[in-house]
């Protein structure tokens, strides 16, 4: 399963967690700051984030109106244990986009 979630939202909830103001220049930079805010906005002490293997995470810019006016975004893919139930996949999803709204 993919999401997308915009470069700027993942900076603010960094700064908010851990009072730092990330740079987010690649998909390697937005991997480890999306590994801090699992860790410390508590989404991962769920007794079903045990599912949770890992994050794949890519990049690329969304164009508003022109080549000039973009926003970085991050393609994020949530790599489950085998035979991971569906509604439980679907939780940790919602989880962390309800999280990433709130920023």
């Amino acid at each position: 399963m993919k999401v997308k979630i915009e470069g700027d939202k993942i900076i603010k909830a960094v700064k908010k967690l851990d009072g730092i103001e990330m740079v987010l220049e690649n998909a390697g930079d937005a991997k480890e700051a999306l590994d801090l805010i699992l860790r410390k906005a508590g989404l991962l002490k769920r007794g079903d984030f045990g599912v949770l293997k890992d994050l794949k995470v890519s990049s690329f810019q969304e164009y508003r109106t022109s080549a000039v006016d973009y926003k970085m975004v991050f393609l994020v893919e949530f790599i489950f244990e085998e035979g991971a139930a569906a509604d439980i996949k679907v939780q940790i999803i919602k989880d962390l986009q309800e999280f990433f709204s709130k920023v």
